[in-house]
């Protein structure tokens, strides 16, 4: 299955929302901090629609068919958070109607993220 993920991701790139190519242009080129973000990326067995793996922050859009789809987006988001990911989702129209809104989340989810590894207790 993972070339045929690999292949999913790859179209799924091609056919980008409106949406996604906006946030897109304002997360590629580590505008954010610095940090590096990759879209439609296979993490799994998901596609993530944007990640940054230094801070293990995925990124998900959501236009009008998650509606119907939530219990397939909880179980999604149940194996990201338990492989050590936050994910933060939008709604299209919010990334639309309210990029800065959406960045500055963004931004904060990724300065205020918890380190990745706990701190030496007693080191010296």
């Amino acid at each position: 299955m993972g070339g045929a993920l690999v292949n999913l991701a790859k179209l799924l790139r091609k056919r980008s929302t409106d949406a996604e190519r906006l946030l897109w242009w304002h997360l590629r080129s580590k505008q954010i901090d610095g940090l590096k973000f990759r879209r439609q990326e296979p993490i799994g067995p998901f596609i993530a629609d944007f990640v940054c793996f230094e801070k293990r922050l995925v990124i998900e859009l959501d236009g009008g068919q998650h509606a119907v789809e939530q219990e397939k987006d909880r179980e999604r988001d149940g194996w990201f958070n338990k492989e050590g990911f936050r994910i933060l989702r939008f709604w299209n129209t919010d990334v639309l109607g309210n990029i800065e809104g959406v960045l500055e989340e963004i931004r904060g989810a990724c300065l205020h993220h918890p380190p990745l590894t706990p701190p030496i207790k007693g080191g010296g």
